[in-house]
Order: C-alpha cells, then structure tokens, then sequence
C-alpha cells in the first residue's frame, strides 16, 4: 500500500490554536465535561489509509474521518488506555512515490493498552504533530488524581454508593444471613457483628490499621479471636493473613487467601497464630462430625520464585507444619513476565493483522497469492509467533491452576489457602475465577460485580501501579503521594512515603486484570449457557476499566479510595453499565441469548481438555483484523430473531386479552338477548291475549249490529271499522289502523272509541223492544223472562254511546264464553 492517493488528495491546512473549550462543530462528538485542547486537520491513519481530523481532549485522543465526519473507531482511544507513544521517521520504502524524502510525512505511533498499535501521518512543516505530542504528554501522565477527566466529569447520573455497603452485602449472603438489616452506622463505627456455626465477621481492622491494603471487614474462623488474628498478622507478608474469601454453604468448604509467610531464608521460622489459624479452615466440619477436611496450601509461584523469596524474608510453608496440609505450585509466572508477553501479543496482532501500523496487511506483506492472505510458510511462522508470545500458555496456567482449586472444594469438600508473593496479583486471579466456577450467583451481572468489587477492589490489587495512573492527591488532599504498592519481590516492612517515577509506575505496569477477564472469556466459551452476561459485556467493562471513564478502579486499595473520597467525586462504573443494559430491556447485546441458569446451578469443574484457551476473537481481533472479530454476528442475529419472537408472543398475549375481553362482551350480550327474547316472548303472549279478548268484544259489540270507531285529542287519524290489524310476523296488535300513527301516542293522550248502530232501526222510539224483539236471546213467545231486566237502561248505557278505551282493558270475557272461533 504506497497510500500516495489519500496523501495528495488532502487539502493541508495550518494547526489552528484550540482554546479549553470545543472547537467549531466539535460539541456534538464530545461527551460531558470534555474539552479539546490540540487539534490537527488533515491527518492520516496510516493503519487504513484515511484521512481525518484528529483531536487531543482532556479525555481521549479523537479521530474524525474526513469526508463523513464519522468517528474512526481505531483511531479513538482514551488517554489512559495509552500506554506509550512516539514520533517516528518514515522508512523509505513506505514514502509514497509521489513525494520526495524531503516531503516525507511526520508520523506518531500509539500503542494502546488495549492491543492495538496506531500510527498517525502528518503533513511536513505544519508543526501539527509538536502539538499533539505535546498535548498527549501533558494529559496522558496527570501528575495528580484530580487532574484526571473522571474527577472532571464528575458522578453526573451515575453516582456510587458506598462500595463497602456491598461488600458487606456479599459477606452476609455467604454466611446465610443475607436476609439481615445493617445501618451504615454500624459499618462505618464497625460495630456490627455477624456469624455461623463456622465464621464470623471481624471489623478488627475497620481502621486498616491490622493490614491497609485488606477491606475493613474479614470472615475469619470463628474460633479464632482479634487478638489473635493481629498476632498472626505479624508472621503474614505486609499483614495480609489468611480470611476466607468464599464458603461452602452445605459443606462448610473454605477458599481463602493470604500473602506469603515469613519463613526466612532457611525456611525454618514458624508463627503459631498463623499455623491455628490455618488449622481452623480445615478442621471444621459439618455440625462437628465427619472426618476432618484437608487443607491444600495452593502456592500461585514457581518453586524456584518462592525459594529465591527466602533471600528477602519471604518464602512458603511446610506442610509438616500446618495441619493436615498439602503445598501445591502452580508455577505462574510474575508481573514482569505477564507485561512482556502481552507486548509480544500485541506485535504478533499488528504484525499478522490486516490494518497493521505500518499500512500493510499481513496478505499484502506475505505474497497473497494463497490460503490464508500469505504462503503456508508464513502461515506457520504467524503460529510460531503466537506461541513465543506466551500469552495463551499464561492463560492456560491461571485457569487450570483456578479449575484445580474448584476440584477440590466441590469434589472434595476440602479447604483451600491460595497465595503468591503479596497476594494481590497471582492470588486474586485464582480465587475469584476459582469462585466463579464454584458460585453459579458469581455468573450473574450482579455476582459478577460482588466478585470483581470483593476479590480486585476490597482486596487491594493495585490497580493504579498495574494501569500506570496517578494515585497522588495534590492539595485537594495531601502534599504526599500514597506510598505505591511495589510487586518487585521485596518485602519492606514500612512502605516508602514519597514520588515515584514515571519509569518506575512503569515497571509496576501489567495487564493482569485483562488477563483475568480474557480467563473468563475461556470459560464462556466453554459453557455458552452458564453465564447471564456476554463476551461484548467483557469487552465493554475492560474499556470501562482501561479508559478510566469512572472512579472505581482507581488508587490501589479501600483505604485510599475512602481517604481520597474518590468513590463520591467519580462516576460508577456499574451504574453506567446498568444503564445501558436497561436501555433496550432484555435484549441487549451485554446479555448472553444462552443463558440457562438451569443447565448449569452448580459448580463448574472443567476438564483439563477443554481448557486449552484460544484467541478472544472480541477482544484481540476487533483491531488487528476487524472482519473476524465479529464472531458474535450469529449471536446477534439469535439476539434478534429472540428479540422479534418476544415481541410476537407479546402480541399474541395482548390478541388473546382482547379476544378474551371481546368473548365476555359477547357472552354478556347473549345474556341479554336471551333476557329479550324472553321479555318478547312475555310481550307476545300478552298480545295474544289481549287479541283474544279484543275479538270477543269485537264479535259482541258486532253482534249488536255495532260498528267501532277510534280517536283521540291528537289529530292522529285512526281506522275505523276493523278492530284487529293483520297479522305481522306471528304478532297482532290490538289495535287496527297506521301503526307508525299510532307510534307517537303518549301516556297523556286521550284514546277514545265510538260505537255506533249500523243500521238506523236500530234506534227507535221504543228501542227495548226493538232491540229485546231482534237481539235479546232470553226473550220468549211467553214474553220476556229476564228478572228485573229494565231493558230501558241497556239502551241508554250501550246503544248509541261513546266509551272510554281503559274501559276494555278493564272488561274481561273468557273465550269459553264464545265458544270456539
């Protein structure tokens, strides 16, 4: 790649100055508190060949792409992930043809702590890349704490509680009493005491003055008094004695951890305060029968390293000395050798990546004319790198070491006491991932944050020394820097109170958190469905920790994050990572789409195996060779077709609750049909009668030689005549005529009915015997038979008269009285 296009295609311009606050169209890509402080136009990513703008802020070097304006992810990085940086001179055969020697570009190579190395080209003469380096030299050593963007920044949304309320938290859950109630009166005076049958909660060393790189609070065997625990404290490498870091709740099973014992150089000093109390992590039994439990004494060092440590006090024990013990060597290497070989990492990624430093792929610098982006000769060559790096050797010792210890506490209901030299580095490795594989609750989002906050932070793993990041105060605090936590070996009794240099944070620099986390990748590799969180969630929180975004890994124990008030200044790191989580409910891509809880609810005890590690695609590849990074694409693709069949059942739940809501609506209806029905079937049944009763006055009043007319005090004309209406769909109405007339009849109106005599001899001067002669069935040749008849009065009261309508509802004639029809 002669990369001679994207150099003549720039437009060069003059480094502009930049004030403390952001620059012209800037403010959009910047987070909270950040300022840009340098800033260079036209500037290349050699990596990749583009052209962008590149921004020093008092957070992370930021690189924008020319044409787009989008960020380059591989050329943004956090100042404190930086780990070095340099100018460098063009080699010859990379000056693009186009340009002369003279001309050649200007170029500055950062190399991350996070695997990648990248190297940036500036235009000759331009004085922009003095003013990058000089910015970076500025903002990526911060003298004091205080300077740091994260005390900037400050908690913002993310504020932190009191990390020693949790840890205190996770020590209740261990003994069984997570359902107790504390104050933080009683954690802060340390007044609360907790225990078992087994263990106990000490706050002996609330004020750090029995150990200041221990928490405040310690499970201890609960035999064992503070008195006693102080005297063994003594015999323990900078205090640290051995407590109990996690328990066996159903076989009462300890891990726990110290530091070395101070054996001297012939191996023959013994404390028998430390001696009971390693007796008491392995005598205790299950309500005090069964046969004694082992104590596996798992010392992380070589032989060799821990014999050599004699020479300075230091040393291991003799399992002749210690009850019922075994001493085990895992031989892992120290702090140095982890840094080295994490560097040889690093140059084999960049080296055999395609956007390596030097703007040349690995298929470009090998031939490409074969499998693989090289010929089969550099293919194993790339391999044989790999395996001189020894990082993956390294890897392989921590977990078999870790998988070991799990063994024997879940196989054999033993105890274990891990240690190294100091017992923060080596130590923490193996007893969190030893609980992690012991504890399915550790595999959780919430456990996990409760291992990494008890085992890394309470613990005292210097975090500050091993990231290379301040722990001095200024005047905020203290004219004095916090004594730093040495790794080399030595053993002093009093630590050193005073600066240290720039090379000497250096040497004290080591990814052994990265390693850990790269441990817990393995493992989720092995077992998909054990773990509630993902391989980009690992990813994420060790960009959360190298970046320094947040204040909970800094200083280098409890102690000085409490005396700093660091905890309160900063942002949380879990909050954040809460947040985002809760950003897309379930479904995002921190949670792991196999989880089962299920499948796995105990311990993990891996087979030797399958614990041959492999590179972490995510984490080792995403810059080196970007494409074969995204080996979670298929877990992506899972998350949504999971995410999309969630959203179908629940609208599917939501049809079926409406369905359900819309059959009791009909149900309901039914009812009241079914209560119509039969009030129409009552209605009905009244008109038939009704019909009936009216066809009998009918037929009387015809008998008469009547006819009936109808009115009222409305205008509303009725028929006359034909007192029932034809029939309508099965019913009758008893009254003939327009029915949509009649409709508009109230309570108020007056229906009349007139009955008149068809025929006019009908009324006569002698009506009685007119009507008695034709009508009256009583009458007789005889003469007339009715008793008392008064014939006359029948005249006057039903011949020629005008009667009320409610006088025939009142009138009742049985239909037998007619006969049949």
């Amino acid at each position: 790649m002669d990369g001679a296009v994207s150099w003549d295609a720039l437009e060069w311009t003059k480094n502009e100055s930049v004030s403390r606050s952001a620059t012209h169209g800037m403010a959009e890509f910047l987070l909270e508190a950040e300022e840009v402080v340098a800033q260079g136009h036209g500037v290349v990513l050699v990596n990749t060949d583009q052209a962008g703008t590149l921004s020093v802020t008092n957070f992370r070097l930021l690189f924008l792409s020319e044409g787009s304006r989008d960020i380059i992810e591989l050329g943004t990085i956090a100042l404190t992930t930086i780990e070095k940086f340099s100018k460098q001179a063009v080699k010859p055969s990379s000056i693009p043809r186009q340009l002369d020697k003279a001309s050649s570009p200007r170029l500055l190579q950062v190399v991350g702590k996070d695997l990648r190395i990248i190297v940036f080209g500036f235009r000759p003469k331009m004085k922009q890349r003095r003013a990058i380096f000089d910015a970076l030299s500025r903002y990526t050593k911060p003298t004091r704490l205080w300077d740091m963007y994260t005390v900037t920044c400050g908690p913002s949304k993310f504020s932190n509680i009191n990390p020693r309320f949790r840890l205190i938290k996770e020590y209740l859950r261990l003994l069984g009493k997570g359902s107790l109630s504390m104050s933080s009166k009683k954690i802060d005076d340390g007044s609360l005491i907790v225990s078992n049958e087994l263990w106990r909660l000490t706050t002996v060393n609330s004020r750090y003055s029995l150990c200041s790189t221990y928490p405040s609070s310690l499970i201890v065997p609960k035999s064992i008094s503070d008195e006693e625990l102080q005297q063994a404290a003594s015999f323990r490498g900078r205090g640290r004695l051995p407590v109990i870091s996690w328990c066996h709740a159903g076989t009462g099973a300890v891990l726990a951890r110290s530091s070395q014992p101070l054996v001297g150089l012939m191996m023959n000093t013994r404390s028998n305060m430390d001696e009971k109390l390693a007796a008491a992590l392995c005598t205790q039994t299950v309500h005090g029968k069964g046969v004694r439990r082992k104590l596996y004494i798992a010392d992380a060092r070589p032989r060799k390293n821990a014999l050599a440590n004699g020479a300075m006090g230091g040393g291991s024990e003799s399992s002749s000395n210690y009850f019922q013990s075994e001493v085990v060597f895992f031989g892992i290497d120290n702090i140095h050798a982890m840094r080295e070989s994490f560097s040889r990492l690093r140059d084999y990624l960049d080296t055999h990546g395609s956007t390596s430093s030097d703007g040349m792929s690995s298929f470009l610098r090998n031939g490409g004319w074969s499998w693989g982006g090289g010929n089969l000769s550099s293919m194993s060559a790339s391999v044989s790198t790999l395996g001189d790096s020894g990082w993956l050797n390294h890897v392989q010792s921590v977990l078999a070491g870790a998988a070991w210890i799990a063994a024997r506490i879940a196989m054999e209901s033993a105890s274990v006491l891990v240690h190294c030299s100091d017992g923060w580095d080596r130590t923490t490795q193996l007893v969190s991932l030893a609980s992690l594989l012991l504890d399915p609750y550790y595999r959780t989002f919430k456990g996990f944050q409760a291992l990494v906050e008890k085992d890394w932070l309470a613990f005292g793993h210097p975090f500050s020394d091993r990231l290379g990041i301040p722990t001095s105060f200024g005047t905020s605090f203290s004219h004095l820097e916090l004594p730093r936590q040495s790794s080399a070996g030595s053993l002093p009794r009093t630590p050193s109170v005073g600066g240290s240099s720039h090379s000497q944070a250096a040497n004290n620099c080591s990814p052994i958190f990265l390693q850990w986390v790269d441990c817990v990748s393995q493992l989720l590799r092995v077992y998909p469905c054990a773990f509630e969180f993902s391989s980009a969630f690992l990813v994420d929180f060790l960009d959360c920790v190298l970046s320094c975004r947040f204040g909970n890994f800094l200083c280098n124990s409890e102690k000085e994050r409490q005396q700093s008030g660091i905890v309160e200044a900063c942002g949380c790191i879990w909050m954040y990572l809460a947040h985002l989580r809760a950003s897309e409910d379930g479904f995002h891509v921190h949670y792991n789409a196999f989880y089962d809880p299920t499948k796995h609810n105990g311990a993990l005890l891996p087979p030797a195996a399958s614990l041959a590690p492999t590179l972490w695609p995510q984490f080792h590849l995403r810059w080196a060779c970007p494409l074969e990074a995204q080996a979670g694409e298929l877990e992506s693709q899972w998350r949504f077709m999971r995410k999309s069949c969630t959203e179908m059942m629940k609208a599917k739940d939501l049809a079926d609750i409406k369905a359900k809501d819309l059959k009791n609506k009909l149900e309901s209806l039914v009812l009241e049909m079914q209560k119509e029905k039969q009030s129409g079937i009552s209605a009905a049944a009244t008109v038939r009668r009704v019909y009936r009763e009216n066809l009998a006055i009918k037929k009387a009043i015809q008998s008469l030689g009547c006819e009936v007319h109808f009115s009222s005090n409305r205008s509303h004309p009725f028929d006359s005549g034909n007192i029932v209406p034809e029939t309508i769909e099965g019913l009758t109405s008893p009254l003939g005529g327009d029915l949509s007339d009649a409709k508009d009849l109230t309570d108020n109106d007056d229906l009349c009915v007139s009955i008149v005599a068809k025929d006019e001899h009908l009324v006569s001067d002698k009506p009685i015997s007119t009507v008695c002669e034709t009508l009256c069935p009583y009458r007789t040749r005889e003469g007339c038979k009715w008793p008392d008849a008064l014939c006359a009065q029948f005249g006057s009261q039903f011949v020629g008269i005008t009667a009320n309508f409610d006088a025939f509802d009142r009138l009742s004639i049985r239909d037998y009285y007619f006969g049949s029809e």
